[in-house]
């Protein structure tokens, strides 16, 4: 499974390029490509194209590439971006993100 076969690759351009500085916004940028509108199922399938190493979890040094999930062309997240995205994400404090938690990002 690829993002192209969950998400329209316009959409992810326009979406890559609007965050290509360094002010990455999770919330707004799944809005901007489509994720927040998909149901609960797509955004599992989405979530599980970024669990790059299969443990059910979205670790810190995954999230460094997340953008790369949805694009080659997708730059690196900051340092900053990476745990700004983290603290936004992990609710339970463990350190990573696990399925409900990304959801949940997805979908506020």
């Amino acid at each position: 499974m690829v993002m192209t076969d969950l998400l329209k690759p316009e959409e992810i351009k326009k979406a890559l390029d609007a965050f290509a500085g360094e002010t990455f916004d999770p919330k707004k940028f799944f809005e901007m490509i489509g994720m927040k509108a998909m149901s609960a199922e797509n955004v599992k399938k989405v979530f599980q194209v970024l669990d790059v190493d299969g443990s059910g979890f979205i670790e810190e040094e995954e999230l460094k590439f997340v953008l790369k999930g949805f694009s080659k062309d997708g730059r690196d997240l900051t340092d900053a971006e990476t745990k700004a995205f983290l603290t936004a994400a992990d609710k339970d404090g463990d350190g990573k993100i696990g399925i409900d938690e990304f959801e949940a990002l997805v979908h506020e």
